[in-house]
């Protein structure tokens, strides 16, 4: 564990660009002991502030549309921009042993061994949203390393992959070639959320197929309600795999910015994002701070207990806790 001290020397390392210091600052972050939290919570102070220029992105979509092939393709492509590339790559955990894969370095081999680009594989610790419990806190230590586009992949599309819209500047929604039932299974939450939808694998016998689910997105999102922004999400194609596309979904990514920032709604956005942070993190808090009184435990088993057998609503149940404790 770093001494205290040290905390002045890893936020050197960091505003340096040192991948070693960031990385030890984001294992920081993601640990869930008091020391380091302590440690991480001054570093975290330091940066705050974030970055305004950056540009933080989502990229989520169905298993096996392409989504690590897609960003590897598109950091490569940003780097020869002059960009720095870094990638949250959310792996599931099991539900069993809580253990995941984390894998994506061996999926991005291009990308990974660039200067310009870090990627960090983070379990989701069964955290709700395709998103890590703490990847705001790594996106802040990201930008202050100098990194100006943040990728941040989800686990995949889900009934709560929404949580990552409170995350990401703007959320690129990955389709496969061939809509039908796809575009009917297809969480109608995320697809409202999504800023930008692009067909990926539009190559080979694909194109047409591609072409094809393109025009049937484009009718779907003209049932959902207009935007307040006015914003109207373009549906593109592009090959990943080909590296085709890419500069036209990067140039609806810069339009987007700039209309948003145009209108306020880019800071205003990032702003309404931290106050959601701060009431999830408060929320998480009070719990660990609840299960250190004495005689917690036994009465949290109990309260779980009166739920089970139906002696007491769920609702009841908690609220009769709390009053118990907080009095």
């Amino acid at each position: 564990m770093p001494d205290l001290p040290q905390v002045d020397e890893l936020l050197k390392g960091i505003r340096a660009g040192d991948r070693m210091s960031l990385g030890r600052a984001i294992t920081l972050v993601e640990s869930r002991l008091d020391a380091h939290r302590e440690i991480a919570d001054r570093i975290l102070t330091e940066c705050s502030k974030g970055n305004p220029d950056s540009i933080r992105l989502g990229i989520t979509g169905v298993p096996g549309v392409g989504k690590s092939t897609f960003i590897e393709s598109l950091g490569l492509a940003l780097i020869g921009k002059g960009h720095r590339v870094a990638v949250l790559a959310i792996d599931p955990s099991s539900s069993i042993s809580g253990g995941s894969i984390l894998g994506d370095k061996t999926r991005m081999e291009k990308l990974s061994a660039s200067e310009q680009a870090f990627i960090r594989p983070s379990p989701s610790r069964g955290t709700l949203g395709g998103v890590a419990q703490n990847s705001r806190e790594s996106i802040l230590l990201l930008e202050a390393a100098g990194y100006d586009v943040i990728l941040v992949e989800t686990v995949g599309v889900g009934q709560s992959e929404t949580a990552v819209h409170d995350l990401v500047d703007c959320l690129v929604l990955l389709l496969l070639p061939g809509a039908g039932d796809e575009l009917q299974g297809m969480k109608r939450g995320i697809v409202e959320l999504a800023d930008l939808l692009v067909v990926n694998k539009a190559d080979s016998d694909n194109i047409d197929r591609a072409r094809d689910a393109g025009k049937e997105y484009k009718r779907a999102l003209h049932l959902f309600p207009p935007r307040d922004s006015g914003w109207n999400p373009p549906v593109l194609q592009a090959s990943a795999l080909h590296d085709t596309g890419l500069s036209e979904v990067w140039e609806s990514i810069l339009s987007f910015r700039e209309k948003h920032l145009e209108a306020g709604h880019w800071d205003a956005r990032r702003r309404e994002q931290s106050v959601r942070w701060f009431h999830e993190a408060f929320s998480y808090e009070l719990e660990k701070v609840f299960r250190t009184k004495e005689g917690a435990t036994e009465a949290l088993a109990e309260a779980v207990e009166q739920v089970r057998t139906g002696s007491l609503p769920a609702v009841a149940a908690a609220r009769d806790l709390l009053r118990r404790f907080l009095s």
